[in-house]
């Protein structure tokens, strides 16, 4: 189906022709989360999203938890404000970027061979770009959802979200009264199979996260004497025996959907337990699929010693621990186990994982939206190996769901965007999932 016949009735193109406009704006306001208390960009992009909402009649609050780490929550009147709520939500901030690793400036939102090229491309200023788009479209011709819309676009998901949706669901829940569903981020992207058919994965499970510092005590000593407790030597390979570990398989009924789905479509049994032969047939969705099939802990920062001739009596390293819902004391004893006595842990961030049923209207609303858009559309429920807000929106009892519709180029490395050098969206993708949005409000 051509994609320049298909808005559906009621949307003028205001939207899509918008839509990359705000995506580049957002790029363009250096939102870097570092992981502590700074968040420079938050509270300017708080501000720009708010102006945008109050141009066309909404009343949005910009929350603050900290100076400079702000929100913007609105929420939209739908033709029947008795019916439970829907939450659209999306994060400002972005992982930091160097300008010389990239073919175009992480932070120009420069156009250049279909695509918008910036840091927050995919994660996640092109969904923030699109509701907004969306949303004042929809403000400006008079047409209301068919149930209330809180709108909430968060700082600090980067970093766990503690000035961000965890501040809010602390402290302002009565901003989300009402609210049962939600949708988010990295969910509703395509993967082509044929010609006659693409997969648009829906995200309804997230792997549970412990991000941990590891400490070994030794003793300290001249660099030129003998010493058997060296606490870099015990931390080390403590490290080398958990990066190098092979977990076992564990298929959760959100991977086992998942891939009796792909088989499907493949004609062709998928194999948890082979997993050379299953990642093969997934192109650029591997990388996100596999990390779905195992726990996993892969060190990431090391530290000790102040001086080339001392022994350190202690040294550090910090490891990002993901586990998959309903594994997380396996997951804790196994490292332990790997770990060996020597090893003290203790979080620096946690969270749950989540997993809800591919199933009910809203997910109904999804597939309607995608296939009236794309006729050979199929929606199929995925695990995401990362976490979002979601987790904080998870503790309200509301139902969250990855959805930010975005038809993808079969050749893309799309997981590799994220967080990834030259990060972009094509602008194409950008427009069908600004009509995918609108309609699926429709149906939601």
């Amino acid at each position: 189906m051509s994609e320049t016949n298909t808005a559906p009735a009621g949307i003028g193109g205001t939207a899509e022709k918008e839509v990359v406009d705000l995506c580049r704006d957002l790029i363009r306001i250096d939102t870097s989360n570092y992981g502590d208390h700074s968040g420079p960009g938050e509270r300017a992009a708080a501000e720009y999203i708010a102006e945008k909402l109050a141009e066309v009649g909404l009343e949005p609050k910009i929350i603050e938890s900290h100076k400079g780490r702000a929100s913007t929550v609105a929420r939209i009147e739908g033709e029947d404000s008795s019916k439970p709520a829907l939450l659209i939500h999306g994060h400002t901030d972005v992982v930091p970027a160097n300008a010389a690793d990239w073919t175009h400036d992480p932070f120009s939102g420069e156009i250049a061979d279909g695509c918008v090229w910036g840091r927050g491309a995919v994660d996640m200023k092109d969904m923030d770009a699109m509701t907004l788009a969306v949303v004042r479209d929809r403000m400006r011709s008079g047409r209301k959802p068919p149930r209330d819309i809180v709108l909430a676009f968060l700082a600090d998901e980067e970093a766990g979200g503690t000035y961000g949706a965890r501040h809010l669901v602390d402290n302002h829940r009565d901003l989300f009264d009402g609210v049962t569903e939600a949708i988010g981020e990295v969910g509703g992207f395509s993967f082509t199979v044929n010609e006659n058919l693409r997969l648009y994965l829906v995200e309804t499970a997230q792997k549970g996260m412990h991000w941990m510092r590891l400490t070994v005590d030794g003793t300290a000593g001249h660099g030129s004497m003998t010493n058997d407790d060296n606490a870099i030597t015990e931390l080390c390979e403590a490290v080398g025996r958990l990066g190098r570990h092979t977990w076992p398989v564990r298929v959760t009924k959100t991977v086992r959907s998942f891939l009796d789905e792909l088989s499907d479509a493949l004609g062709t049994p998928l194999d948890p337990e082979d997993m050379e032969t299953t990642l093969a047939k997934l192109g650029g969705i591997a990388k996100m699929v596999g990390a779905t099939l195992r726990n996993s802990a892969a060190p990431t920062m090391l530290g000790a010693g102040y001086k080339v001739n001392v022994i350190p009596g202690q040294a550090t390293a910090h490891v990002d621990g993901r586990f998959l819902p309903g594994y997380e004391e396996e997951f804790l004893a196994d490292l332990d186990r790997i770990l060996g006595p020597r090893v003290r842990r203790e979080d620096v961030h946690g969270d749950k994982a989540l997993e809800t049923d591919f199933d009910g209207s809203l997910v109904d609303a999804m597939q309607l939206a995608l296939k009236a858009e794309d006729p050979i559309a199929r929606a199929v429920p995925y695990m995401l190996s990362g976490g979002t807000d979601a987790k904080s929106f998870d503790d309200l009892g509301i139902r969250c769901f990855g959805f930010a519709p975005l038809k993808l180029p079969p050749e893309l490395d799309f997981a590799g965007m994220f967080h990834g050098v030259d990060e972009r969206v094509p602008v194409e993708g950008l427009t069908f999932g600004t009509r995918v949005l609108d309609r699926f409000i429709d149906h939601s």
